[in-house]
C-alpha cells in the first residue's frame, strides 16, 4: 500500500512538472500537536522535505509532495495524582492542493494560500506506559489517512521561496479521544525556473 501511494506521488509530481512555471524542492521545520480531549498535549518538532510546482501568476495553483514526520505529547493524570506522559510521531505522505494570491513580479513576490491537504500515515512510533496502554487501550489507534486544511503566507525572492503555515485537521485522526493534529510550518525552497 505504501508502494501505490508514493507511486501515485512521483505520478502527480511528474506530470505537474511538465506543465508547470515554476518548480522546485522545499524543507521545512514543523511544531505540531495532537488536540485531545480532557488530556494535556504539547508540541512535537518535526519536519517536512519534498517538491513543488506552481501554475499561473497572481493568482496560482500549488501543488505540493512531501515526506513529514510530525505528532504530539500527551500527559496523563493518574487517579492518585502523579502524571505519566506519552509520545506519538508519525511519518507521513502529504500532498496538498492549494491556491494563492500573489502581490508583486518575478524577483519579490508576497504570497498568500490556503487549500486542502491528504495525508498518509508511512510510520507511527509511540511510547506510552503500561499504566496508559492498560488504562486508554484504543489511545493509539489512529487512522491511516487523514484529510486537512492549510493556511499562510510566503515571500518569493529571486528563486528562494520563504512559507509559513498553519495545517489543521478536518478529520479526527482517533474517533474515540476526539484528536486532531495541527501544526505550524516554516519552509525554505528553491524554484528551478
Amino acid at each position: 500500500m505504501k508502494n501505490i501511494f508514493l507511486s501515485l506521488a512521483i505520478v502527480l509530481a511528474a506530470i505537474t512538472g511538465a506543465n508547470a512555471q515554476s518548480l522546485g524542492i522545499k524543507g521545512a521545520v514543523n511544531f505540531s500537536r495532537i488536540n485531545t480531549d480532557n488530556l494535556k498535549e504539547s508540541s512535537v518538532t518535526g519536519y517536512q522535505a519534498g517538491i513543488f510546482a506552481r501554475f499561473g501568476h497572481s493568482i496560482y495553483l500549488q501543488p505540493e509532495v512531501y515526506l513529514g514526520g510530525s505528532g504530539g505529547k500527551f500527559d496523563f493524570q493518574n487517579s492518585n495524582g502523579t502524571s505519566t506522559e506519552g509520545k506519538v510521531k508519525f511519518t507521513t505522505l502529504n500532498v496538498p492542493l492549494l491556491i494563492g494570491k500573489g502581490f508583486g513580479g518575478d524577483n519579490l513576490n508576497v504570497r498568500i494560500m490556503a487549500g486542502p491537504v491528504y495525508s498518509y500515515v508511512l510510520d507511527k512510533n509511540q511510547s506510552f506506559s503500561d499504566n496508559v496502554s492498560g488504562a486508554y487501550n484504543d489511545f493509539g489507534s489512529y487512522r491511516k489517512s487523514t484529510l486537512g486544511f492549510q493556511a499562510g503566507a510566503g515571500i518569493d525572492v529571486g528563486h528562494i521561496t520563504i512559507d509559513y503555515r498553519y495545517e489543521g485537521g478536518l478529520t479526527k485522526i482517533n474517533e474515540n479521544y476526539g484528536q486532531r493534529q495541527r501544526l505550524w510550518t516554516l519552509g525554505v525552497g528553491y524554484k528551478f525556473n
